[in-house]
């Protein structure tokens, strides 16, 4: 691959990984380590960087002046693959000029091989959010943030009149309290009329 010229950043780095040589897979259940033969005698030693670019990512196996080895990495080109039997080793898909072939790496510690799968992990769900279309809708209020206090204090020289629905000139305005109350001569179902007083007695002489 040429990247003379492209801008890189580091995603991941270790100093050290093995590469071994491995055998065909004859089953479609994934790969073994232990079917790699002697894991103590790798085929090369030497440094693993994971390099972004404009183009993509890239699994590089270099030393102090040679590039061994590059594996082109995407989400689902599945370049790389876990072996069934340990979580230290994986199988690389390298290439070079248009041939593909296929590796297997180990790392000495296990957290090494964790933050090797973890960088990948990361920047799968980083392209996956890229590809996501933008939320042009409306942005409301945090529901972290305490709601914005509204003043409805008077400020000076203000006045506000209370209005009640229905109700008008006190008690006399409201005509049914008013025949409730007082009677009514119409005899449309209010109270009876008030009654005229007793006539005096006639005064002896």
């Amino acid at each position: 691959m040429d990247t003379e010229g492209e801008i890189e950043s580091i995603v991941y780095m270790c100093r050290e990984v093995n590469v071994f040589k491995i055998p065909p897979r004859t089953k479609n259940e994934g790969y073994k380590a232990q079917e790699w033969g002697d894991l103590g005698n790798p085929l090369w030693k030497g440094r693993l960087r994971i390099l972004e670019q404009s183009t993509g990512l890239t699994i590089q196996l270099e030393d102090a002046s040679t590039v061994f080895a590059q594996a082109p990495y995407s989400a689902t080109s599945r370049s790389v693959e876990a072996v069934l039997d340990s979580s230290r080793y994986f199988v690389l898909r390298v290439e070079d000029q248009g041939r593909k072939a296929y590796i297997g790496m180990g790392f000495a510690e296990r957290p090494d091989a964790f933050d090797f799968q973890v960088s990948l992990q990361d920047w799968d769900k980083r392209q996956a959010r890229l590809k996501e279309p933008a939320d042009e809708g409306p942005v409301g209020p945090s529901p972290h943030l305490p709601a914005e206090k509204k003043d409805f204090s008077l400020k000076e020289g203000q006045t506000f009149t209370v209005h009640i629905g229905g109700k008008s000139g006190g008690l006399l305005g409201n005509k049914a309290a008013a025949n409730n109350l007082l009677g009514s001569s119409s005899g449309g179902g209010g109270a009876p009329p008030l009654l005229p007083p007793p006539p005096s007695a006639p005064r002896r002489r």
